[in-house]
């Protein structure tokens, strides 16, 4: 099922099938390429992915037997920028296999308008929540920053969807050690005993217990900018950007407390660092639970705690 031109969709096959008689498909795992159709003239960016239909397994049909059917899924937009959800974009088809079913009228009712909402449902909720929140965005990227639980109220179901998935594009999943990760969850939900609440019921959201710091302030700013312009792609760059900043802000302090074992004037530096990145309180959190089986760092860590706080 496609929406293009006949032409088109004859060279987007034959592009298609190079790339599976190489190999260079991989279940569930999509990619990005560069395509030239004659329908329109400049290059489309295409996101493509072989997906496999597990259903005929559940029906009791042993595997020997028959082959699961296999599909390639494809989603074209107007550059190589859908690269940046590719992530979003491999859950997204992943989510079609629970409504897959072998009856053509699940195709027809299920299966087709799903596809045709790709570009809705999976790159543009970070660009919906953006507009939504405003400047009360800086609450729900500390939040993600954070690791603070967020409970949503009072949204309708794509609301909901949208501030989830928002959440899981700014936290650091993926980037700092899994270990780590789950301790910051236990030790921020200890330290809180309640999430940061999000009320949907009036035109803007209402925020309760939530937390900020002065970078997610200025980074709260750079979203807001953007939305005169109102590209998704321009504010998923700007999500990185904001995550790789947070990233080198963790391994700088880490360095620096390294340094701060040995030497005392490491240690000022270190508290000057805190002091001016504007999101010490958050650091500090994340290098005490990492550094938790040092004694050295951890003797740190409790002097910065103590600077910190005066």
């Amino acid at each position: 099922d496609t929406n293009l031109p006949a032409e088109a969709e004859t060279e987007l096959r034959s592009f298609i099938a190079k790339r599976l008689t190489k190999g260079a498909l991989f279940e569930g795992m999509g990619n990005v390429a560069s395509v030239g159709l004659s329908i329109p003239e400049y290059k489309v960016g295409c996101y493509y992915c072989r997906f496999q239909q597990e259903n005929l397994l559940e029906m009791g049909t042993l595997e020997s037997d028959i082959t699961a059917p296999e599909y390639v899924i494809c989603f074209l937009g107007g550059s190589e920028k859908e690269d940046t959800f590719r992530l979003e974009l491999d859950k997204y088809i992943q989510s079609l296999k629970i409504n897959l079913a072998l009856e053509q009228k699940t195709l027809e009712t299920c299966v087709k308008p799903y596809l045709r909402s790709w570009f809705e449902n999976a790159i543009c909720p970070i660009q919906r929540v953006v507009q939504l929140f405003q400047e009360k965005l800086t609450f729900l990227l500390h939040a993600a920053l954070s690791y603070t639980p967020v409970e949503v109220k009072n949204a309708d179901e794509r609301t909901e969807k949208d501030i989830s998935r928002f959440l899981a594009a700014a936290s650091l999943q993926g980037l700092v050690q899994e270990g780590t990760m789950t301790s910051l969850c236990i030790a921020m939900t200890e330290e809180q005993h309640k999430s940061m609440i999000v009320d949907c019921s009036g035109p803007l959201p209402q925020l309760h217990n939530a937390g900020s710091n002065r970078f997610c302030e200025d980074w709260m700013h750079a979203f807001v900018n953007g939305v005169e312009g109102g590209n998704p792609f321009l504010f998923r760059q700007i999500l990185e950007n904001f995550k790789l900043k947070a990233i080198q802000d963790i391994n700088n302090l880490k360095r620096f407390i390294r340094q701060a074992e040995m030497n005392h004037y490491a240690l000022f530096k270190c508290y000057m660092f805190l002091k001016n990145c504007g999101s010490g309180d958050i650091l500090l959190k994340i290098v005490k639970v990492e550094h938790a089986e040092m004694p050295e760092a951890r003797n740190v860590v409790t002097v910065l705690e103590e600077f910190m706080r005066e």
